[in-house]
């Protein structure tokens, strides 16, 4: 049999960290090269990072690429290896893919379709490359070949798609299929949202079955440049089969994942996929299109989900974790500073650096982990995850006179619990010298009947100085506590529960992060993982405690119901429908569960407050990207500081709703 042994490489990059980067792939060839691999497939844009933002504009950054390319080329010594670099022919740049096999480059493939949605910005750098088109480079005395090519090696042919590549109707795979290829190499920096390495894995399988080839994907790891997260995805398929899948949310520095392919099963698919074809219409059919000679076999993949226990919390957890402790030590920072108030947002997060810690030692081991962030001096000692969240962690409770025994007991049994540093300190008489202050210049008394809204922001913002200062003396990150929904409707205090270096839950909406934290109280990870410390905090209703406790202020009350909040939002700004629409769809929605005045009203308050506050997301500190309809105006969602703040069709809807026989029922089809 023609067996080969493959593999996908998975790294963990920086963008411009030419060492560390250059590294991390001379260490994942070796890897590769002692377990006798043929041919390795690293990610897209590895070599310079995928996230190199107008710095692939720089003749310096092409030109360094292409110098730590050639010192990659001496380690690839009976080995073929795929790597990703920026590429510049005739002053257009390409995101291209270069192939090397045995110290020698063989040539350099550029992607075809550019990714530019979100947080995917390759058309403002990049040129895409045309079908069919080739040319040539000269790096020192010997020119290489450029663009649309397939490689072949032991009468072995090599083609590539490249991350969107795979993505869109018309994919190159194809073309590659008519020229007969054996293997398709897939170098991707396909960012993470929910459940979308299950669509990746349907298109590698796919795309193998279909094409008759063996598919090779690799993704690139961890926080790479502050908001995107990779989840290193890596798979190899052949012929249909999925014939393994890596490890996602590593905290190593690289990975390999490893399978033997046989060219002559995959020849053999192509060859029957060619007969049917030609059978069934004398043309080459669409992807989804081909005829399978035999079922898909979906059981390796079905017993790998389940056996990762893929589900939404745990993506959470483990996404939002390894981002932490990858900002971290690339910012090079010693720690993180929370302020901790005893509700939602401030204990997920304490407890997301919690996880970061836990999940990074349970990987690597307690050395390794020190090492990794050799440059806080002050974990050094540390003996156990209990003293490393001790020194990592500090969380600050800051009580007003409208703080409850409650909420301080929920922030100290957590922070007890997770060993984290925590300090208790009474700010009530900072509040009341700004207070006296303003009164004294404004000559009259502030008060909760006139100065509601002052009195409730000037405590939030009071308690930011003392969590930056805890930050500066730690030379720590100051995480800002603000979630999605609070970003959406502006109920977040500039200066206050927005301050921060980062803003870890930014991407993600309070209706959901509540139940997670209930599911983390309870199941958790894994047996260990769970954190019964979160027991008091989710007995609580989510409370500002920012107005006199007699009033019994609590969050849904001054907003709407979070699950209602959250259902808007992504009708709205996702789906972009109109308010009469939105109040039509959460109806259906949340019939029985609201009345239709509670859902006007409601809908009424969010438009106004969105447009209100899009000044406060466009000042957020930058979120880490968790799903496709994130709010951020920088990465995703944009949407003018000035409107006209939906006046015209939120009258036009209250007027239909109070007049019934101007409604028109819809969702019927006429003959």
């Amino acid at each position: 049999m023609n067996l080969i042994k493959v593999a996908a490489g998975v790294v963990n990059q920086t963008p411009l960290a030419w060492e560390s980067n250059k590294q991390h792939i001379i260490d994942c060839i070796e890897a590769a090269q002692q377990q006798d691999i043929s041919l390795l497939c690293l990610p897209e844009l590895c070599i310079t990072g995928y996230g190199c933002e107008d710095m692939f504009y720089a003749q310096g950054t092409t030109d360094k690429a292409l110098e730590v390319l050639e010192e990659i080329v001496y380690h690839t010594a009976g080995i073929m290896v795929a790597v990703g670099l920026p590429l510049r022919i005739n002053n257009r740049i390409y995101n291209a893919a270069c192939l090397i096999a045995n110290k020698q480059i063989k040539g350099f493939v550029c992607k075809k379709n550019l990714a530019n949605n979100g947080v995917h910005y390759e058309t403002r750098w990049f040129h895409p490359w045309q079908d069919n088109e080739k040319t040539e480079i000269w790096l020192g005395e010997f020119s290489y070949p450029v663009g649309d090519l397939v490689f072949e090696a032991s009468n072995v042919k090599i083609g590539f798609e490249i991350c969107e590549d795979a993505w869109i109707a018309n994919r190159p795979g194809r073309a590659l299929y008519a020229q007969g290829v054996d293997i398709i190499l897939n170098p991707s920096a396909s960012h993470f949202a929910f459940f979308k390495t299950q669509t990746r894995e349907r298109f590698v399988q796919d795309a193998s079955r279909a094409f008759g080839v063996a598919y090779i994907y690799a993704n690139l790891l961890g926080n790479e440049a502050g908001r995107i997260v990779f989840d290193g995805d890596a798979m190899i398929a052949q012929a249909g089969e999925m014939l393994v899948s890596g490890t996602r949310f590593s905290y190593k520095d690289f990975y390999l994942t490893t399978a033997v392919i046989d060219i002559d099963k995959v020849r053999l698919e192509q060859a029957q996929n060619r007969l049917k074809s030609a059978v069934s219409s004398g043309k080459i059919a669409f992807l989804y299109d081909f005829p399978a000679v035999k079922p898909i076999k979906q059981t390796h993949v079905l017993e790998h989900w389940e056996a990762k226990g893929y589900q939404k919390e745990e993506e959470f957890a483990r996404a939002v974790a390894l981002a932490l402790f990858d900002y971290l030590r690339k910012a090079r920072a010693w720690g993180w500073v929370i302020s901790l108030s005893g509700g939602a947002d401030s204990s997920a997060i304490t407890a997301l650096c919690y996880l970061a810690i836990e999940l990074g030692v349970a990987e690597l081991g307690l050395e390794a982990f020190k090492k990794k962030l050799s440059h806080i001096p002050i974990i050094q000692d540390c003996d156990s995850v209990s003293s490393l969240s001790q020194a990592l962690i500090t969380n600050i409770y800051q009580a007003t006179e409208n703080s409850s025994d409650a909420t301080r007991h929920a922030a100290s049994s957590l922070a007890a619990s997770l060993h984290t540093t925590f300090y208790d300190i009474n700010i009530n008489g900072l509040v009341e010298t700004y207070k006296a202050l303003i009164q004294g210049a404004i000559d009259r008394k502030l008060s909760w009947q006139t100065d509601d809204l002052a009195l409730q922001n000037i405590q939030a913002r009071v308690r930011a100085p003392s969590a930056w200062l805890l930050a500066n003396i730690k030379n720590a990150l100051l995480l800002a506590t603000s979630n999605r929904s609070e970003a959406a409707v502006g109920y977040a205090t500039m200066d206050g529960d927005t301050s921060g270096s980062i803003s870890p839950i930014a991407g993600i909406d309070k209706h959901f992060l509540r139940h997670w934290l209930r599911w983390l109280e309870h199941t958790g990870l894994d047996a260990t993982l769970a954190l019964p410390g979160l027991h008091a905090m989710n007995n609580l209703q989510p409370t500002a405690e920012l107005r006199p406790l007699e009033a019994k202020q609590i969050d849904e009350e001054d907003l709407m119901p979070y699950d209602l909040l959250n259902a808007l939002e992504k009708a709205a700004f996702r789906d972009k429908k109109s308010p009469k629409d939105c109040y039509e769809l959460m109806q259906m929605e949340f019939e029985g569960i609201y009345s239709n005045e509670k859902i006007l009203l409601s809908i009424e308050r969010f438009f106004r407050l969105w447009c209100r506050n899009q000044w406060k997301r466009e000042r957020y500190a930058p979120s880490f990207h968790l799903d496709d309809y994130n709010l951020d105006p920088r990465s995703w969602l944009r949407f003018p500081i000035l409107s006209g703040g939906f006046e015209t069709e939120l009258a036009e809807l209250r007027a239909w709703v109070e007049n019934p026989k101007s409604q028109q029922r819809r969702g019927k089809i006429g003959f």
